[in-house]
């Protein structure tokens, strides 16, 4: 399955979504919109474009949505994609969590990111807190001094609310 993202203002990408045969998502920040769309067809014209290599749940119109944003090297891409498909699944438990996507670039930039859907803000902060999210990070987490090789560089979040416009 492939992933097909694009930015813009929440005025256009509300338009680009009424318009469209299927389902694009919208989610709104401070700074603009994100447009989201899952499937065969790109429905943007120039999309950020990756593959979804592991996924749980299907997404909802409501929620809260963190991209956590990971530059991996070419030759960490195999080591970094087994890491999240052999995750011990902890966050799947924690209350108020509603979807995840580890999605592959498919352009030139190395940039993976791993997408999850909260109920809202306060899930997604109780997991961080949580003893589970400790114990998923503990040796290459925010805390950690000392990144794995196969990290390229820092990592960023940036963090959504789904629009219900939908």
């Amino acid at each position: 399955m492939n992933v097909y993202m694009t930015k813009g203002t929440t005025d256009y990408l509300s338009k680009l979504q009424a318009n469209a045969s299927e389902s694009i998502w919208l989610m709104q920040n401070e700074d603009g919109a994100l447009a989201y769309y899952e499937g065969d067809n790109n429905p943007f014209q120039e999309p950020l474009t990756y593959e979804v290599v592991d996924h749980v749940n299907e997404l909802k119109q409501e929620g809260y949505v963190v991209l956590n944003n990971i530059p991996v090297t070419d030759e960490g891409r195999p080591i970094f994609e087994d890491r999240f498909k052999n995750r011990a699944g902890a966050i799947e438990d924690t209350p108020g969590f509603q979807a995840i996507r580890i999605l592959r670039p498919t352009g030139g930039d190395q940039t993976y990111v791993v997408f999850t859907q909260w109920k809202d803000e306060l899930s997604f902060l109780d997991w961080k807190e949580s003893q589970a999210f400790q114990k998923a990070h503990r040796n290459n987490g925010p805390q950690s001094k000392e990144k794995p090789s196969y990290i390229a560089g820092p990592s960023y979040l940036t963090k959504y609310h789904m629009s219900s416009t939908q």
